[in-house]
């Protein structure tokens, strides 16, 4: 069972959401909180798996919120909420420790997907709303700092190949087919190119990679 709570300071998406995912098997919602202090409140309470999570709210928003939650010890992991008009705010909160976007109007089957996969231990970068958001702020951004190409630099070829996959949006399993490798072997590149890079998930990687231009802005 997935224990979830909803940060959003509009009641009428925290309603939409809970009437939506309650009719989900195996997701449980166990809390709401209108902004991110009450959010950090709530969380000090109860136990929580996933928490999805609004960008911008009064008093503190979803970035800080997040930066706060993964402080914490053993914090639940964080889909950020955000509408398509490319919300720079929402790319911060990945940097932050956010596992993931979702769109606000994303099809149910996409929202209970992203919500067990990020319970599941993975990252939400898969979905191509993901993508084109990290895209859009790439773009504008510079290529990356001479520090993080220089941790790239300590990647073997086989982990560059494993990280540009893993960008991709492919998980373990999709990897291990591409390159011919069991599931087990590509966890442990992963962890391994997460402790070079000193980079805390998945997500962080992938935002690394695109601002190092190892992979470059609409690269599938």
């Amino acid at each position: 069972m997935v224990r979830l709570v909803l940060v959003d300071d509009q009641e009428m998406i925290r309603m939409g959401l809970r009437m939506v995912l309650e009719s989900q098997p195996g997701i449980e919602i166990v809390g709401e909180a209108h902004d991110g202090e009450a959010a950090l409140e709530l969380l000090e309470r109860i136990e929580a798996d996933v928490v999805l999570m609004d960008v911008r709210m009064p008093r503190m928003g979803g970035v800080e919120a997040t930066r706060r939650l993964a402080e914490r010890e053993d914090p639940p992991s964080v889909l950020i909420l955000t509408t398509f008009d490319l919300d720079e705010y929402a790319y911060d909160a990945l940097q932050a420790g956010a596992s993931g976007f979702l769109l606000k109007d994303a099809p149910v089957e996409d929202i209970t997907a992203a919500i067990r996969h990020v319970h599941a231990g993975d990252a939400v970068v898969a979905p191509s709303t993901t993508r084109r958001l990290l895209d859009h702020f790439t773009r504008a951004r510079p290529a990356g700092t001479r520090d993080a190409g220089a941790r790239l630099e300590q990647l073997t070829p086989r982990e560059h190949e494993v990280l540009r996959l893993v960008a991709r949006g492919l998980s373990n399993a999709e990897i291990a087919a591409e390159l011919v490798l069991a599931e087990g072997t590509v966890k442990v590149h992963v962890g391994r190119i997460l402790a070079k890079l000193g980079v805390r998930d998945r997500v962080q990687a992938v935002v690394l990679a695109y601002e190092t231009g190892l992979v470059e802005a609409g690269e599938r």
